[in-house]
């Protein structure tokens, strides 16, 4: 195992596997994901691929990793850390199959944070599209552009981008009690809250996050049920960023589907 490999530097435990560890370890800066490396990086900004931040696990190398390798894709992906201003990482509005509750955007202006921008090929952005079931019409994501002026992606070296691409939960997110989104504070301390606040989830899921995750794992019919019941707890809000969503679906110039983001 080389020094530079995901397990040797504490990056290698995927939150697929490993649903209580959500959003997973992201790592300590920008680097190239090479397969089981970590390599560090040539250049921060790629004209070839597109910009697509990552909120939660992908933004976690053993993620993305896994997500690659069963599709059968080997080329490399570059993760840049960024200054992110506008955006904050929600709690999505939904009960995923993999046995957790992730994250989503909220629009959050003058909140700043740093984020991962993940530059995509064709081939990589259509594997992260189908893993946060963009294509499907019941799909918990859809893909929107975040233009400079709602979010502001600053690099290291002085770059601002132009916009990025992002994942909005079309369910919404959850709020914090007063109607505001609420932050996700990882997953363990997240879905201890929900089961102390909720009789209803309790019964459907358990009383501890490990019966949550366990239960809710590939049960595709209990997630639906537990999604349902968010909402009709009334724990459910806008993340603010729908308007993207809207926009993309509707074929506005730069928001659609295809790989190239658009000129500014």
């Amino acid at each position: 195992m080389g020094e530079d490999s995901l397990d040797a530097l504490g990056l290698g435990e995927a939150p697929s596997e490993h649903p209580l560890l959500y959003p997973g370890v992201w790592p300590p800066g920008s680097g190239l994901l090479d397969g089981d490396r970590l390599l560090p990086l040539e250049r921060l900004t790629y004209e070839d691929r597109v910009p697509v931040l990552a909120v939660g696990s992908n933004a976690s190398p053993a993620q993305l990793r896994l997500k690659m390798a069963r599709s059968g894709i080997a080329s490399p992906v570059p993760m840049v850390e960024a200054r992110v201003t506008g955006l904050a990482v929600g709690v999505s509005a939904h009960v995923s199959l993999l046995g957790y509750v992730s994250a989503s955007p909220v629009r959050a202006p003058g909140a700043v944070r740093e984020l991962f921008v993940t530059w995509l090929d064709a081939e990589q952005l259509a594997v992260v599209d189908a893993s946060e079931g963009v294509p499907l019409p019941d799909g918990n994501y859809r893909r929107a552009w975040l233009p400079r002026g709602e979010v502001r992606i600053d690099f290291a070296d002085g770059t601002e981008l132009p916009g990025a691409y992002v994942y909005v939960n079309r369910r919404g997110v959850l709020h914090d009690g007063t109607g505001a989104p609420r932050s996700h504070p990882g997953q363990r301390p997240l879905l201890t809250e929900l089961l102390a606040g909720s009789r209803r989830l309790r019964e459907l899921f358990g009383v501890t996050p490990e019966e949550f995750c366990a239960r809710a794992r590939a049960d595709r019919d209990l997630c639906g049920r537990g999604t349902l019941l968010l909402r009709e707890e009334k724990l459910v809000t806008a993340s603010g960023l729908e308007r993207y969503v809207r926009a993309q679906q509707t074929g506005s110039p730069g928001t659609g589907s295809s790989l190239s983001p658009p000129r500014m």
